[in-house]
């Protein structure tokens, strides 16, 4: 299946300043597909290191970290020749080794003309041992599960991406298309982005079969957390990660430490909640009061949502039937509009809005869903789960702060109400090209 960091490794690959490739992102997002792939296209042959399946690479970092060294016992250990540019050599699960991590300095130093790329988990590589990580001796590449366009690729539309990225303008599509589109997002809310889930959807194989493949991924980062994570910390990674559902069910959504656990205190729970984010499993959302740039500065950390990274994932997490794939508007409203939110943040967080941000005016009373932070102007984005045009939070948001434009999405056709750009759910990833190209 293709994916759109492909065109960035090409960047990569032609860079003047390339350096070895880290590329992170949650376990079961793509990452070994992917330098598969492009390594097959774009060179003569790969060079695969796989430290997890075949721990006695680790050996060959050992003695010391010379590039020429380690390249020259791996060629004789696979038996070929390692040659710099026709070959691309592929460290996958790095955070296996932190001498294999630290080493990637050395080949930046002294070894630049190998095309190195390493993969690992998010969270194995952040929890690396001391000193092992190559600080600024490595270009990063995050991979996150596909979004919504990249889906719309996998199922056969990718003439319906190619529209809607070519209608910047908010002239309501053909009824037709827009129900088509309405069908295949209520398709991705119980598929959602996990690679291996969409190859199978798109194989045709049932929906009940792509629930077992997310519960057996949800059951792998459970187990993932006594890899890495202290002994004393396994209960309250898994008493968060189980507790988010119960969380975005809630009208507000905020994330309360006390509904955890009854007495839970912020300070013994938030070094879990770290480590469920450093691992890519979870993206909080800040609350702000503000609309100043640059938002960061005026988030209130101690206030935000938590969101699953992949809405496929949310929906078996809450054990949504996928039957209701089926059924009409029903799934869009299930849980407050969980799932609507959680895909909305699924895909601004790939490549439009890196840092999550929603508004909450002063004592609580009125909250727009996110902040989009594009060229120093703070534009707020109300996402509705059907077809409501109520805005009464927009409204404040616009009494308060007076921008040039308010944006809403929700399951309606693509439409101007004064200062108010309605854009469709599935349509929200171009929400930086709608508003660049506002009069």
């Amino acid at each position: 299946m293709d994916r759109d960091l492909y065109a960035d490794l090409l960047k990569w690959k032609a860079s003047p300043r390339r350096k070895p490739l880290l590329l992170g992102g949650a376990r079961q997002t793509g990452k070994t597909y992917l330098l598969r792939q492009f390594g097959r296209n774009e060179y003569e042959s790969i060079v695969y290191c796989n430290f997890e399946k075949d721990p006695k690479l680790a050996g060959f970092f050992g003695r010391d970290l010379d590039p020429g060294r380690i390249l020259s016992e791996l060629a004789v250990y696979m038996g070929r020749e390692i040659r710099p540019g026709p070959d691309l050599v592929v460290f996958d699960e790095v955070q296996m080794s932190n001498q294999a991590l630290s080493s990637l300095k050395y080949f930046q130093e002294q070894a630049n003309v190998y095309h190195v790329a390493a993969a690992g988990s998010l969270l194995g590589i952040k929890m690396s041992g001391p000193g092992s990580f190559p600080v600024g001796k490595v270009n990063f590449l995050d991979l996150h599960p596909m979004t919504f366009f990249e889906f719309l690729n996998a199922m056969g539309f990718d003439r319906y991406r190619r529209l809607l990225e070519e209608q910047i303008s908010f002239e309501p599509l053909p009824e037709a298309i827009h129900e088509d589109l309405i069908d295949l997002l209520r398709k991705y809310y119980v598929v959602g982005g996990m690679p291996e889930a969409v190859k199978h959807f798109a194989e045709r194989v049932g929906v009940h079969e792509v629930r077992e493949i997310h519960r057996e991924i949800i059951d792998s980062y459970v187990l993932d957390f006594a890899k890495h994570a202290p002994s004393s910390d396994i209960p309250k990674l898994t008493l968060i990660w189980e507790s988010i559902p119960k969380h975005l069910a809630r009208e507000n959504k905020k994330f309360m430490f006390s509904a955890v656990r009854k007495g839970a205190r912020a300070r013994e729970y938030e070094n879990a909640l770290r480590w469920l984010r450093d691992a890519g499993l979870v993206q909080l959302c800040h609350g702000v009061e503000t609309s100043k740039v640059p938002l960061k500065h005026y988030a209130d950390r101690s206030c935000f949502k938590v969101y699953v990274l992949d809405v496929g994932l949310l929906g078996a997490m809450v054990k949504s039937p996928a039957a209701s794939m089926a059924e009409g508007q029903r799934l869009f409203n299930e849980y407050e509009g969980a799932l609507v939110e959680n895909y909305v943040a699924q895909q601004l967080m790939v490549g439009i809005q890196p840092e999550l941000y929603y508004w909450r005016s002063k004592g609580g009373k009125a909250e727009v869903d996110f902040l989009c932070e594009f060229d120093r102007e703070v534009v707020p984005l109300e996402v509705k789960a059907g077809f409501s045009t109520k805005s009464r939070s927009l409204q404040s948001y616009n009494q308060q702060f007076g921008p040039r434009c308010l944006f809403r999405s929700n399951l309606l056709n693509a439409k101007r109400y004064g200062k108010i750009y309605s854009l469709p759910l599935y349509a929200v990833s171009q929400i930086r090209a709608a508003i660049a190209g506002l009069e």
